[in-house]
């Protein structure tokens, strides 16, 4: 699952557990796990191609996300991001999404 929200963007996976009972949270910049999992022991370089990583209980994942939800009040998501750069980012994905939309009909 990707996640795109204002201060972070994640990649979830059931990845590795055994019991089930985590879940790979990843980014690819520094913080961003930290901005929705503050206690998250975040490993750095894990030789994939996201920079950052921490296994994260699946339960705590799924609430984290669930109050964020809870948490929204703009009207728009675009508008909220603050930071340039992920804003960019963001844009170029939604357009990338505008376009997929209109060739698939």
């Amino acid at each position: 699952m990707w996640l795109f929200m204002n201060k972070s963007f994640l990649s979830i996976v059931d990845k590795g557990d055994p019991s089930g009972k985590t879940l790979l949270v990843r980014a690819r910049q520094a913080g961003d796990i930290g901005q929705v999992f503050p206690d998250a022991e975040v490993q750095m370089g894990a030789g994939s191609d996201y920079r950052y990583r921490a296994r994260i209980d699946r339960e705590q994942v799924a609430n984290a996300i669930a109050d964020s939800i809870r948490n929204i009040d703009y009207g728009n998501f675009k508008s909220t991001v603050s930071d340039p750069d992920r804003h960019d980012a963001y844009l170029d994905v939604w357009s990338i999404m505008h376009a997929f939309q209109s060739n698939h009909k």
